[in-house]
């Protein structure tokens, strides 16, 4: 059966009776139907123990990782431990581009994975609305005297599709560009907010423009963070499901990790923190760009200390990074596993320098001998890493009770966090600090307009600020096609642009863009709707 045929033979319970059987009061869910709310609580106090799940570099192929969070969340369900998942939301650009939905697969999924992946609760719209009533307002004020003296406006429009025509854009108050959604300030800030209240003034500290004089303009000098407070006020609020076997699963914020930070909301871990003993997250895309985020970016800004990391990795990506070609990538091969085994070596080392407790977990496919995962397994082994097999997509909680049982062998022992680098330091400190101890760099390259801006913040004062890279996440390097692991290599720092608002510096290496366009076969050729229910997607 196809991933939301699955979908829809779950029996589901009703999503009030999974509230209540975490002791949400009635007066602090909000529902949008039987099968997905919206919850409020009174009063958020974290205690729980946090699993980070992340990855090895993504691969057309997928690692996994959505799947295996929710599989090991329903496996510690099925141990008897109160569990709460806690998940980013899909964007439609990648559900209707390559990538495809993100609710995970087979029989490890949240549900309802239609609405998931599609509108959802309108999180989505009303952030992309929020964040088009800041470009109006801005070319209304222009219009209308511009008593500011904005001459360079840098706030930028977004739309929650792939759309490369968006990259550059000519209107009548000059050239501009369109980011996906999930690359926006708003998002950003809104998964880094910890109410309304401090949305609203994150809001109102976003650098919209800059004068003649390059002295920047912020949004609340519009008097917007009001209106933009009032499109959020319900999108802030977390999104509650379940998993095919009624796991509690909060689904919020979905900020891409190769041009944002890659983290669900604030709001939504402490949430799951303060209703389950144990809550898995995720990061987006490898652990060079999610995690390294999730430690410096959103555990600083929220005070949050992980107990575990869990890296996913697949004997098809490490045949991938040994450049083993899609049409032998099925096929048995033991030593090519071990040729692109330094990729996985390298996250291990990456994620050891942030966290002391680390399981590898390998998602099993069908077509992985015994051999090529024995290849994994003894390296862990010899090397005292803790290792396990996950066949989520295949058997639901009982193929991940071995990823369960080393995760809380794992969270028997203390976790010591660590970060790359410290707030104050130097811009240009802070990117090469992360290049060499990340992507393991030899030299960073600047181009002249990254150097004046860089010079710009720290003469002004702005340069105190976590960095957030942009770069690709095929590869440890800022290139795509340099895959496996390899030392020495030189990243080119192109632009730097500051999130004033959401209170990090995007640094944008190599050729990423913050606007995707969709592929030679898209995933939209795949779906329809027949018969009143979608088909196709997955």
């Amino acid at each position: 059966m196809t991933d939301i045929e699955i979908s829809r033979q779950a029996k589901k319970l009703d999503i009030k009776s999974i509230c209540s059987n975490l002791g949400i009061k009635d007066d602090e869910v909000i529902l949008y139907g039987n099968d997905k709310a919206k919850i409020d609580l009174k009063e958020i106090s974290p205690k729980g123990k946090l699993i980070l799940v992340t990855a090895t570099n993504p691969t057309p192929y997928g690692e996994g990782k959505t799947t295996v969070s929710i599989g090991l969340g329903d496996a510690l369900k099925r141990l008897n431990k109160s569990v709460v998942l806690a998940l980013r939301e899909p964007s439609m650009g990648p559900v209707f581009g390559m990538k495809g939905g993100a609710t995970g697969g087979g029989y490890s999924q949240v549900v309802p994975m239609e609405d998931i992946n599609l509108f959802f609760t309108g999180d989505m719209p009303a952030i992309e609305a929020a964040n088009n009533l800041i470009s109006a307002a801005i070319d209304n004020h222009i219009y209308f005297g511009n008593e500011l003296g904005i001459d360079r406006i840098v706030f930028e429009r977004c739309v929650d599709v792939n759309d490369r025509a968006l990259r550059n854009v000519e209107l009548s108050s000059g050239n501009t560009r369109f980011n996906i959604t999930a690359a926006s300030e708003i998002m950003a800030l809104l998964c880094l907010s910890n109410d309304l209240n401090d949305l609203k003034e994150k809001v109102g500290n976003i650098i919209i423009g800059y004068t003649k004089e390059d002295k920047p303009v912020f949004a609340k000098e519009l008097h917007i963070e009001g209106s933009v407070a009032a499109i959020l006020k319900d999108a802030i609020k977390p999104n509650i499901v379940q998993t095919l076997e009624n796991t509690p699963a909060i689904i919020h914020g979905g900020p891409f990790a190769n041009i944002a930070h890659g983290c669900n909301s604030i709001i939504a871990t402490k949430t799951a923190l303060t209703l389950g003993d144990y809550v898995i997250t995720e990061a987006g895309f490898g652990s060079d760009l999610g995690a390294e985020k999730f430690f410096d970016i959103k555990c600083r800004k929220a005070g949050l200390k992980p107990d575990c990391v869990v890296l996913v990795t697949t004997i098809k990506t490490l045949k991938y990074n040994a450049l083993v070609s899609k049409e032998d990538i099925l096929k048995p091969n033991p030593e090519k596993v071990k040729e692109g085994l330094p990729n996985l070596i390298v996250h291990i080392e990456n994620m050891k320098k942030l966290s002391t407790n680390v399981v590898v977990a390998l998602n099993k496919y069908s077509t992985d001998t015994v051999e090529e995962i024995n290849i994994v397994k003894e390296y862990c082994e010899q090397n005292n890493i803790l290792f396990a097999i996950s066949d989520a997509y295949m058997n639901g909680s009982e193929g991940a009770i071995e990823l369960a049982n080393k995760v809380e062998e794992a969270l028997e022992k203390e976790n010591k966090v660590n970060y790359i680098y410290e707030l104050n330091d130097s811009i240009k400190d802070k990117i090469e600090k992360i290049s060499k101890e990340i992507y393991r760099t030899e030299d960073v390259e600047y181009s002249e307009e990254a150097n004046k801006i860089i010079d710009y913040l720290e003469r002004n004062n702005m340069s105190n600020l976590p960095i957030c890279v942009a770069k690709t996440q095929y590869s440890l390097s800022d290139d795509a096609k340099k895959l496996g692991a390899f030392y020495q290599h030189t990243i080119h720092v192109r632009d730097i642009k500051i999130y004033n608002g959401a209170g990090f510096i995007v640094v944008y290496l190599g050729d990423i863009i913050s606007m995707p366009g969709l592929s030679r076969k898209p995933n939209y050729l795949n779906i329809d709707v027949v018969d009143n229910k979608i088909v196709g997607l997955s």
